[in-house]
């Protein structure tokens, strides 16, 4: 039952390295008929995300480019995207440079964002925050999928 409702994926840990760990996802949707399913993709995704009232708090996948990134990952219509990596730049100031009066550099980091209950401009934002990891890696999706979905 772990293993259905759970997936591996990058998690950033304090010194900046990033270690794949299996992360459990609580089903959004009742009934035990879905599992979690894991999914990289290279932007631009082709998907048309939205939210719909009948599903509160919840980002489904609405339409799939047939020649996209997203489709050829295996991204399906009525997917529920429950996460997503996102990048954030902040400067970082060694003490030594504060002291000397410097102001530091920019660093991006990538990290995994649940979205769960966010606004749907927010979760397009962080998937269009991945355009900023100096890596070029990969968005990672974790997605529930329906399993009288076909995979």
């Amino acid at each position: 039952q772990r293993l259905r409702y759970s997936a591996e994926v990058p998690i950033l840990k304090d010194m900046g390295e990033e270690v794949l760990e299996r992360v459990d996802f609580p089903p959004r949707l009742k009934g035990g008929r879905s599992r979690i399913v894991a999914i990289q993709a290279p932007l631009p995704l082709g998907l048309v995300l939205g939210q719909d009232d009948a599903l509160p708090g919840l980002t489904t996948v609405d339409e799939v480019a047939e020649e996209g990134n997203g489709a050829s990952a295996g991204v399906q219509v009525n997917d529920i995207v429950r996460a997503i990596t996102a990048t954030q730049t902040t400067m970082e100031t060694p003490t030594w440079q504060l002291l000397a009066g410097g102001i530091g550099q920019p660093k991006t980091k990538r990290f995994m964002y649940s979205v769960d209950g966010r606004p749907l401009e927010e979760v397009l934002a962080a998937i269009g925050s991945n355009r900023m990891d100096p890596d070029g890696r990969d968005v990672w999706l974790v997605l529930e999928r329906n399993d009288g979905d076909s995979d």
